[in-house]
């Protein structure tokens, strides 16, 4: 399933928050990929990736696109938390 959610939030800021919900300090997912715009989680026979990127405009929104597979509930509630 794919989401995407925007945050005001910088980038950097949403895939911190990222990691702290769905790491293994959190949801407990491992962490298998990282760069400057995504991280990859995955753990519990499915995954979570997360990719956000800046807006275009200074002062605008960053967006966060996610795609899961059996981690619907998880990123849901982590869309409500930095949105």
């Amino acid at each position: 399933m794919r989401y995407e959610v925007t945050t005001r939030l910088t980038p950097e800021e949403a895939l911190q928050h990222a990691i702290v919900h769905f790491g293994p300090q959190g949801t407990g997912l491992a962490i298998t990929d990282r760069n400057d715009t995504g991280v990859i989680f995955q753990g519990g026979g499915g995954h979570v990736a997360v990719m956000a990127c800046p807006s275009k405009s200074p002062g605008e929104k960053t967006t966060v696109e996610l795609e899961t597979r059996e981690w619907d509930y998880a990123v849901r509630q982590f869309m409500a938390h930095v949105a």
